[in-house]
């Protein structure tokens, strides 16, 4: 069992690393502060790559698997965790679903547009009433001739003001089950489809979150993504790599937290010496870095069984549970040992611990979690 990861996913990570210390560390506090999305830097990670990561080259993509994926958005995530939920948004998701499922004349069309980052892609599955229960959408899709019709809205779409397509998920049957749910994959640039309200959030605030809402949007019969009746089945499966996404978004967010706190208290002095050298702040450094490490196993265990073609639903439930959970705990502590400056905006550890908590939401909230593990484990 080889727990390194090769030259070539080193350089990847440095690659990343480079990055994210000169591009977005520098303008972190202040994209937060403006809820500000740096469409620039997405057309210069485009550029890298990091836009296609796991798209296969005859796309435009990087033709990268989940190991390296995790690596680069650990990275990100490291420097701004809202930045990093936009990559993970637009390659695991939208991309990723219509790689997945899409006809191979939609691929060609615009898995290219997308992997190079002249398109931001956005993914729309939760409603208003249609949050966990997923089964629940009640969006439709009717087919009027050769175009499909949707109406009805999608709530908190990453990119949905900023982006240029999505991939939607809509009710295409009267039966109220999940085979009554199909995909589409949809341009903005449709007549009939518009964003709504963008919503004021408490983290990963440079992250566009909105709602999209569609009034007799047509599309082309032939963005129906695979066959009509699998969108909640190519959900879930699309959701699974997703997981891996967040649990490295996870990693990032703890770990920048953690790396902020460690040069902190090295400078920090109470009664004489560096808090670094007592022992309870000790205790603390150790609790967090064994708990980042067994996060970082987890992930990295459901990325590698992911590009092994292993069905990881079980594995990636797991990392993103324990992962999101972890960078909750370890933002918590890192404000405390920051004392009063750590409920400040003049440390960055504040806007860690605000952006970890949307980990234990997005793409399945941890009670969420705990079913889908507890359903694998008692089959």
């Amino acid at each position: 069992m080889d727990f390194d990861l090769t030259e070539e996913q080193l350089a990847i990570r440095d690659m990343a690393r480079d990055l994210a210390q000169k591009e977005i560390v520098p303008h972190a506090t202040r994209w937060d502060e403006e809820q500000h999305f740096p469409k620039e830097l997405f057309t210069a990670m485009g550029e890298l790559g990091l836009l296609g990561i796991v798209v296969p080259e005859q796309y435009g993509g990087a033709g990268l698997g989940y190991v390296e994926y995790a690596t680069i958005l650990e990275e990100i995530g490291a420097a701004d965790g809202g930045v990093g939920l936009g990559v993970a948004a637009h390659n695991s998701l939208c991309t990723n679903h219509l790689f997945l499922f899409g006809s191979e004349e939609l691929k060609q069309e615009f898995l290219p547009k997308l992997a190079t980052g002249e398109w931001i892609g956005a993914w729309g599955l939760t409603e208003a009433g249609a949050g966990s229960d997923a089964g629940g959408t009640k969006t439709t899709a009717v087919l009027d001739g050769d175009e499909w019709v949707l109406n009805g809205s999608k709530n908190f779409i990453t990119h949905a003001t900023v982006g240029d397509a999505a991939v939607i998920v809509a009710r295409t049957s009267k039966t109220g089950d999940h085979h009554g749910i199909s995909a589409f994959f949809v341009p903005f640039d449709r007549p009939g489809v518009g964003p709504g309200k963008k919503e004021n959030k408490l983290g990963m605030r440079c992250s566009d979150t909105s709602s999209i809402i569609f009034e007799d949007c047509r599309v082309p019969a032939g963005y129906l993504l695979g066959e009509e009746g699998d969108g909640f089945i190519q959900a879930m499966k699309v959701l699974d790599g997703g997981r891996i996404s967040i649990a490295a978004l996870s990693l990032g967010i703890g770990r920048g937290a953690l790396d902020a706190t460690i040069e902190y208290a090295k400078t920090r002095e109470q009664f004489g010496k560096s808090i670094s050298s007592f022992q309870l702040t000790r205790a603390k450094f150790a609790d967090m870095a064994t708990e980042l490490d067994a996060a970082r196993l987890l992930t990295l265990r459901s990325a590698a069984l992911k590009d092994a073609g292993k069905t990881v639903t079980r594995e990636s439930s797991m990392a993103k549970l324990y992962a999101s959970e972890v960078a909750v705990r370890i933002g918590e502590e890192a404000v405390q040992i920051h004392g009063g400056y750590g409920y400040t905006k003049d440390y960055p550890v504040e806007r860690f611990w605000r952006d970890s908590k949307l980990c234990t939401i997005g793409e399945g909230t941890s009670e969420i979690q705990r079913m889908v593990i507890a359903r694998e484990v008692l089959k």
